[in-house]
């Protein structure tokens, strides 16, 4: 058997050079940090069931309020009653009281608006001319019916509409005063139409 040669100092620092310099065939993998894991997906509250919801609600919980101020059209009546007076108190109250008697009448109870609009008309401005003072108009009050079409119709929808008419041209300029007529008269069915003077002067 050979003896292993010893290598002198100058051969030891010649092979420590060599082998600084020489690359490994199989370099040792760096071990590398596990990917962290990804967190769990949340898991969504199961809703609670409808019955519960329900015992819960209260009709109008979800309802906004109305906003101040917000009411109604006021009835017809109510509406007349609110009108300025125009006429003398004293004559006025004489006349819903039914101690006047009216001058002349029209009845339009069963007329359409389209056929009671020009009786009216002609009706007043006649009245009118031949210095009447208090009239009374017949409306009716009204009757309940079918009604199949889309839009709902007034009740007493000649009753609601003839005091608009004699608000507007050509009634307005004559008519003075509006008035539910007094029982004996008809009520709520008719009206008193209290006329100014013709000939331009302010009546009583």
């Amino acid at each position: 058997m050979s003896r292993r040669r010893i290598l002198t100092p100058e051969e030891r620092e010649i092979w420590a050079r060599v082998a600084h310099t020489a690359q490994p065939m199989h370099p040792k993998v760096k071990a590398s940090h596990p990917p962290e894991p990804r967190p769990a997906p949340a898991v969504p509250k199961p809703k609670p069931p409808m019955r519960d919801l329900m015992r819960d609600f209260q009709i109008g919980d979800s309802s906004r309020p109305l906003p101040q101020g917000h009411d109604v059209l006021p009835p017809l009546e109510e509406r007349l009653a609110q009108q300025p007076l125009r006429m003398d108190r004293k004559t006025h109250q004489q006349m819903v009281r039914g101690k006047t008697a009216p001058e002349g009448r029209i009845d339009l109870h069963g007329m359409t608006l389209s056929e009671a609009h020009p009786e009216l008309i002609h009706f007043i401005l006649r009245s009118h001319e031949n210095g009447k003072r208090l009239v009374l108009v017949i409306t009716g009050k009204g009757k309940l019916r079918d009604d199949w079409g889309p839009i709902p119709t007034r009740l007493g929808i000649l009753r609601h509409q003839v005091p608009v008419w004699l608000t507007q041209p050509p009634l307005g300029s004559v008519v003075m005063q509006i008035a539910p007529a007094h029982l004996k008269h008809g009520g709520t069915g008719a009206y008193y139409v209290y006329l100014r003077r013709a000939g331009g002067a302010q009546p009583r």
